[in-house]
């Protein structure tokens, strides 16, 4: 059994394990034990009803978080020289095509988003062993494979705090909604901009419950659960 620090114990006592909190409760209590020496990520864990094995049963998409996900985030494009020249004007970090393909498969991973026009598929399908297990593999479904004439958009979004989300092969997803630093309402917000998303991405075969477990936690503090209900019922508009 692991051995976890004398900090994360005696912040962890402050949880009720067997409780389920409200999220505004459950925002603050996992802020107040953010104590590492800094800024912690607040992260959202739910355990899904689906069975990811079957193709009708995934679960992905994309928000744009409200409140942004305070973090710098390096944004790569492949695209031709017409799309390359919207990238670099939109501030993307990294973009060409055959010349990122080449440093990537090299080992190099030095980004956190990868836009590329359908043009550059030829390419970008050869990197599937690396981006992939990444969650990095452009795909339409994330609107991450778009035209030239919409990266501008796409790229000011991940600047924003556009966040992408799937169901793993275990059932689960995690996505961050912001950092400790960040004010209760502000969380609130992007959390129940995620699950709004989450909620609109339910499968319409799905038969059983949709979220069967939520927990929120900073990046070294406890999870504390969240009573699922109320986080499946949040409503970005009723934030206030």
């Amino acid at each position: 059994m692991p051995k976890h620090s004398r900090r994360y114990s005696e912040i962890r006592e402050k949880v009720d394990r067997n409780a389920l909190y409200q999220p505004e409760e459950a925002i603050h209590l996992v802020k107040e034990l953010a104590t590492a020496k800094f800024d912690e990520t607040i992260e959202t864990h739910l355990r899904m009803g689906v069975d990811p094995r079957h193709a009708d049963q995934q679960v992905r998409g994309v928000v744009t978080l409200p409140a942004g996900t305070g973090r710098q985030v390096r944004i790569l494009v492949f695209a031709g020289p017409d799309g390359q020249a919207l990238a670099k004007e939109a501030g993307a970090d990294y973009v060409g095509a055959e010349d990122l393909a080449e440093q990537i498969q090299k080992g190099w991973t030095d980004f956190d988003v990868v836009l590329a026009t359908p043009d550059m598929m030829r390419i970008v399908g050869r990197l599937g062993r690396v981006l992939g297990p990444r969650g990095l593999m452009p795909s339409p479904k994330t609107g991450t494979i778009l035209p030239a004439e919409d990266l501008p958009r796409v790229i000011q979004e991940a600047r924003l705090g556009r966040v992408e989300f799937r169901v793993d092969k275990t059932g689960n997803i995690h996505a961050p909604i912001g950092k400790a630093s960040f004010d209760d309402k502000a969380l609130l917000k992007n959390f129940a901009a995620l699950m709004e998303a989450i909620m609109a991405a339910k499968p319409a075969t799905l038969k059983n419950v949709y979220v069967r477990r939520v927990t929120l936690a900073s990046t070294m503090g406890p999870g504390v659960k969240v009573d699922p209900n109320a986080a499946m019922n949040l409503q970005l508009d009723n934030v206030s």
